[in-house]
């Protein structure tokens, strides 16, 4: 833990190097920071901050760069600031009104996050998450299996099979439908394992053991039909000198199911990963705020945008809860 001055002095080196992209001299921090001292004392401070791995000198009369050590502090410690109301207005006069399937949506979300931020962004889609359970059936299959088939009120067929420990009797399908279909009917399939506690409690054993296995079966499968919808990707080669990491970085978008990993992955809340926080297979200058969006009060998917270890976290953070928000509203309405 660092103490106020050396907070402080951290501070202002992350947020000069954010805004310049050049390593930082004491003589910048002492006119930029509030604080009241002697330049030899901002030059042991990051002397100090150097020991501790939060701060880089590329060369010797050079000045000081943070590391991700130094981001995750600043980070950590940050309030993300409000947008300007022209922002705000914005977003909530696009969700007001796009009138688009929920894929057009969901690409024109990742556009317009990309543009306010002006680093890459990315959503991904609710998949079975943001649609209702239209009907249930169950089909003996013979010996432990039962095949349960989910119909989604957009029309999208689930079929699931179910793998029970004792042989399957048609009295005991018929019963464990029947329940199936009274408590799913109307759900959203997002949040459905959780229904669990909502069984009869006079259910015979055979078929709560199916009518558990086929609520674990639809909760497992969410995920299987998410999509990744990505915007600004045009930007990168200004946010990265380096061409090498720009096609490491695209290299990445390419593959959908390392960024949905990633994404999925991410507890709840708004959550800011940095450096080799990511699960990347080589180290890149890279950095990813992401926050989820709800669907009739559950998480149904994360918008996230992408950006090297420099990005302005907190003007950032804002806008992709900002946009969370009206999502979710205009998903719920």
């Amino acid at each position: 833990m660092l103490d106020e001055r050396r907070s402080e002095v951290l501070r202002v080196l992350v947020e000069e190097y954010i805004s310049s992209g050049e390593p930082v001299s004491s003589r910048a921090i002492l006119e930029c920071s509030k604080l009241d001292v002697s330049p030899a004392t901002i030059r042991n401070d990051l002397a100090a901050l150097d020991r501790d791995g939060m701060a880089i000198q590329p060369h010797t009369s050079a000045g000081r760069v943070p590391t991700g050590r130094a981001y995750r502090y600043y980070v950590d410690h940050l309030t993300p600031r409000r947008l300007r109301e022209p922002t705000r207005e914005r977003i909530r006069e696009f969700f007001s009104s796009v009138h688009q399937e929920l894929g057009r949506l969901l690409k024109s979300t990742s556009e317009l996050v990309a543009d306010l931020s002006k680093y890459p962004a990315i959503v991904t889609g609710p998949g079975k998450a943001g649609e209702h359970v239209h009907g249930v059936s169950l089909v003996p299959l013979g010996g432990h299996a039962i095949l349960m088939v989910v119909v989604s009120d957009a029309g999208r067929v689930g079929k699931e099979v179910l793998t029970i420990d004792s042989l399957v009797e048609p009295a005991v399908v018929d019963e464990a439908e029947r329940v199936l279909s009274a408590m799913l009917h109307g759900r959203l399939l997002a949040g459905v394992s959780s229904l669990i506690e909502e069984m009869p409690g006079d259910l015979a054993a055979g078929a709560r053991e199916v009518v558990e296995a086929g609520l674990d079966a639809v909760g497992l499968s969410e995920d299987s039909t998410r999509d990744v919808y990505v915007g600004g990707t045009s930007q990168m080669a200004e946010l990265w000198g380096d061409l090498s990491t720009v096609h490491r970085v695209l290299g990445m978008l390419e593959r959908e199911a390392l960024v949905m990993g990633i994404m999925a992955s991410a507890p709840p809340g708004t959550v800011i990963q940095i450096g080799e926080e990511l699960p990347m297979l080589e180290k890149v200058d890279l950095a990813m705020i992401s926050t989820p969006y709800e669907v009739g009060g559950v998480a149904a998917g994360r918008i996230g945008v992408l950006g090297p270890m420099r990005m302005d976290y907190s003007r950032t953070i804002s806008i992709v809860e900002e946009v969370s928000d009206n999502l979710a509203g205009s998903l719920g309405s």
